[in-house]
C-alpha cells in the first residue's frame, strides 16, 4: 500500500491530484491482491490494467500540456518515459494473467509503484523546480 505524502506533491494541483488518483488505483490493485475473498481475479485485473492506460494516458497529457505551456526544458525526456510507460502496460499480455494471477499483480504492483515514485520524485519536481 502507498499512502500520499505532501512530499509527493509538485505544487501544481491539477497534477498533483492527478497523481493522488494513480496512487488510488495502485492502492485499488493492491487492495485485490489481498482479498481472500478473490478467487478468480482476471477480470479484476483486466478492468484495472484499463483503467491505468486510460488514466495514465490522460494524465501524461495533462502533464505534456503543462510542461509545453511552460517551455519546460525536460519534456522530451518525460514524453519518452510516459510513451515507456504507456507501451509497458499495453504490452501485457493477458494470457500470462491468468497463470498465476497473485503473481502477476505483485509484479505489476512493484511496477506502477516504483515507476510512480520514481518519476514524480525525480522527473516531475523537476518541472516546478524550473517555474
Amino acid at each position: 500500500m502507498l499512502n500520499w505524502e505532501k512530499k509527493y506533491e509538485i505544487g501544481i494541483p491539477k497534477i498533483d491530484e492527478q497523481h493522488q488518483h494513480l496512487f488510488e488505483i495502485g492502492n485499488d490493485i493492491y487492495s485485490l491482491l489481498n482479498d481472500p475473498m478473490a478467487f478468480d481475479k482476471y477480470d479484476h485485473i483486466t478492468t484495472f490494467i484499463t483503467e491505468l492506460k486510460d488514466y495514465t494516458k490522460y494524465h501524461f497529457a495533462s502533464e505534456e500540456a503543462l510542461m509545453l505551456k511552460l517551455k519546460y526544458r525536460g519534456y522530451l525526456e518525460q514524453k519518452t518515459a510516459h510513451d515507456d510507460f504507456v507501451a509497458k502496460i499495453e504490452a501485457v499480455n493477458l494470457n500470462d494473467v491468468d497463470k498465476d494471477q497473485d503473481k502477476f499483480i505483485n509484479d505489476l504492483l512493484i511496477f506502477v509503484f516504483n515507476w510512480i515514485l520514481e518519476h514524480i520524485l525525480k522527473s516531475d519536481m523537476k518541472i516546478t523546480a524550473e517555474v
